[in-house]
């Protein structure tokens, strides 16, 4: 018997494609989206696109309500890190908690043991072991935000588009008549769609932020800010103030409500710390380690070296200074195109 997969759907174009590729090579498939989160259209016409794609293959459709888990685990805890001063990235903890949990858990109840998505992403096994590698399309590669995954987890997830480009993806839509095929990538936060991550964070919390003070790095008070969630490390425009020369958010000091800008030149540092440690190529690493790294998901990767500092922390120390670390932002470690490993930046 043809073994079962079920096929992550977003509404959106790579996942529609990933969905036809597993039907092409033989599985049977079905397909379901996560509803998580409702405060626009556009997440009722996604589950509309999603289905519609669906019909065309033949394949079975299902719904998984996730909104209150969704909120509990990634909102909830978005908020909580950037009124803590922390520059969070929420698509992280859904692929952790939604995306590659209970999506495959929902699987597993439906009695389907394998799930796959439009993540642009390789997995490859050997040596009793699954290693989890870069897309080769180096412009959408998402290899970074998948750090989280476990062996479990990677043993019963197929990511079908990691050979292919973007291009590819939309010959092949357009060339199956799917309705998303011309649909624009999703450049947002779903529940941040313009981008206004401190509205957001009052709509949800229901409080005002109190201004306090911008302070330099030797702590002398500079301006007055309007609260800190509206600010993010290596921030220059929108501070609200002129102040003679370019300044950049380095830091917040939230028991004390104060900013910390810098000039461009004091925003590098050559080591961090990270928290919340994933390896996915060792199940007991090396006390020390030569690799490379990156920062954010857009930054390039460093060569440096890396010290377990415990079961699941590390010490990183870079061979050139990084601009702009960000507490809360996710380190991810590389060995050429496959994914060592990564963490939350402390």
């Amino acid at each position: 018997m043809n073994p079962k997969v079920l096929v992550a759907m977003s509404g959106g174009v790579d996942s529609s494609v990933a969905a036809y590729i597993m039907k092409c090579e033989g599985f049977l498939c079905s397909g379901a989206i996560m509803r998580l989160f409702d405060k626009s259209e556009a997440p009722l016409a996604d589950i509309d696109d999603a289905h519609t794609v669906c019909d065309k293959l033949d394949i079975d459709f299902h719904v998984f309500d996730l909104r209150d888990e969704f909120k509990s685990c990634v909102i909830d805890s978005f908020i909580s890190a950037y009124e803590n001063g922390a520059t969070p990235n929420p698509c992280i903890e859904c692929n952790r908690h939604l995306k590659f949990d209970r999506f495959l858990s929902e699987a597993q109840k439906l009695g389907i043991d394998l799930i796959a998505t439009g993540h642009y992403a390789n997995i490859e096994y050997s040596g009793d072991r699954y290693y989890l590698k870069k897309g080769i399309d180096p412009s959408k590669d998402q290899s970074y935000v998948l750090y989280n995954l476990t062996q479990h987890q990677l043993a019963h997830t197929v990511f079908p588009l990691g050979e292919l480009t973007k291009a590819d993806i939309r010959a092949i839509a357009e060339e199956r008549g799917f309705v998303n095929a011309r649909k624009k990538d999703s450049q947002d936060i779903c529940f941040v769609p313009d981008g206004d991550y401190a509205s957001v964070i009052k709509s949800f919390t229901g409080r005002e932020y109190p201004c306090g003070n911008f302070v330099d790095t030797s702590g002398n008070v500079i301006g007055t800010h309007s609260g800190l969630i509206n600010y993010t490390i290596g921030q220059r425009k929108g501070l609200g103030c002129a102040f003679g020369e370019k300044m950049y958010v380095k830091g917040k000091n939230t028991s004390a409500n104060e900013v910390v800008l810098a000039r461009d030149e004091e925003l590098f540092s050559s080591s961090l710390d990270a928290g919340s440690f994933n390896w996915i190529s060792f199940d007991n690493p090396p006390d020390k380690l030569a690799t490379s790294a990156k920062i954010r998901y857009s930054a390039k990767e460093a060569p440096c070296t890396v010290y377990a500092t415990g079961e699941n922390s590390v010490h990183i120390e870079f061979d050139a200074p990084q601009r702009a670390i960000a507490k809360g932002q996710s380190v991810v470690l590389y060995d050429g195109d496959y994914v060592i490993g990564g963490g939350v930046i402390l």
